[in-house]
């Protein structure tokens, strides 16, 4: 039972933002806000959802790409942070799980995703 001045706020920051639809499985594209010292720049994070937690504005999502050497990274990132720009659903994914964690284990093509088609 959450305090009724605490969901108001929080409904406040969901209906501020504009987060596009997405689940586990699928490619999106996060813009990071980042800071260096005084300068601000904008650093593009793309890779697979793989796991999406969490409810109301302490919701989270984990996102995972293969970077430099074929080592993996993962990064959790707050739906509703003020360092997201933008989020972009670059490709939707054919997946059967809620969590993909076993991706961790896979390497190559047999970690790839089917992608979901448009009926």
């Amino acid at each position: 039972m959450k305090n009724r001045y605490i969901e108001s706020f929080e409904k406040s920051q969901i209906e501020s933002k504009n987060i596009p639809e997405f689940r586990a499985g699928d490619t999106v594209r996060v813009a990071v806000n980042i800071k260096e010292g005084e300068k601000t720049r904008i650093q593009n994070f793309e890779g697979v959802c793989i796991a999406i937690r969490g409810e109301g504005t302490g919701k989270t999502f984990i996102v995972r790409k293969i970077g430099a050497n074929n080592v993996g990274v993962e990064r959790i990132f707050p739906l509703y942070s003020d360092s997201i720009e933008n989020i972009d659903v670059v490709r939707r994914g054919r997946v059967r799980r809620a969590k993909l964690f076993y991706l961790r284990g896979l390497r190559g093509k047999a970690a790839r995703i089917k992608e979901l088609r448009k009926k």
